[in-house]
């Protein structure tokens, strides 16, 4: 199979925005790539949802669109694909050693198994529970109750694809077992052990990129990663709530 700029680039850009990069970042690669491999005018516009690409090279200019549908956040996917944009600009690879390597990147697990992933949320929760002037008391309701709203968060969002839906689900059990805790005489303060055991799911990477592309002028993308950091932290806030609503 024959491979051209424009899917190496598309295929950047979709590695990128779904896992978790800016949008203006999305751009600039794909751009950078583009140019690179000798591309006179390279065009992209890129949203939380979808990627619209344009390529002028010796043929009539081509523009193709793919869509998102898919977001989370992996960090590790995204410097590997700066990486190997890199390496494209220092012409260290050709357009197929790139296809391939995008390919592996793409299908690669991610860089931590589930039990690491539970295993730092739960300790997170507790450490933010101490940060915002819990007891130590408090401290292991958080870590447990952090690491199984973590699961139920995971687990949720497999057999339910909305993302609301399973920060809904995960919050209102963080709000169950935080009452149980107390309720039993594990715990002390409520408030405290809910705070640190929900951060773990509060959008901090979303809402920054919010900030970073409303910054660089790409207001659509702004606004639309700004809405869906507020719908998280409703689900989030309506967990709890419910929760709070009957003890």
């Amino acid at each position: 199979m024959k491979i051209d700029v424009m899917e190496v680039c598309l295929l950047a850009g979709k590695i990128m925005l779904q896992s978790g990069a800016e949008t203006y970042r999305v751009e600039d690669t794909m751009m950078r790539m583009a140019s690179s491999f000798g591309a006179k005018e390279s065009h992209s516009y890129v949203t939380p949802t979808g990627i619209m690409f344009s390529l002028e090279c010796e043929q009539p200019t081509k523009t193709k669109l793919i869509r998102i549908t898919d977001r989370t956040t992996d960090l590790h996917k995204i410097t590997l694909v700066n990486s190997v944009s890199r390496e494209i600009s220092n012409k260290e690879l050709t357009l197929e050693e790139a296809y391939e390597s995008l390919q592996q990147i793409e299908s690669s697990t991610p860089s931590y198994p589930i039990i690491v992933q539970v295993l730092a949320a739960a300790i997170a929760s507790g450490c933010f529970l101490i940060m915002f002037q819990g007891t130590w008391n408090d401290f292991f309701p958080a870590v447990v109750t952090g690491g199984i709203g973590l699961i139920s968060f995971i687990y949720a969002q497999r057999l339910v694809p909305i993302r609301f839906f399973s920060e809904f689900v995960a919050s209102l059990i963080i709000g169950i077992l935080s009452w149980i805790f107390i309720y039993i005489g594990w715990g002390e303060q409520l408030d405290k052990i809910i705070i640190g055991s929900v951060m773990p799911l509060v959008p901090g990477l979303v809402l920054t990129n919010a900030v970073r592309d409303l910054m660089a002028g790409h207001l659509v993308s702004g606004l639309s990663k700004g809405a869906e950091a507020l719908l998280t932290a409703f689900a989030i806030g309506s967990g709890i709530a419910v929760v709070l609503t009957f003890i």
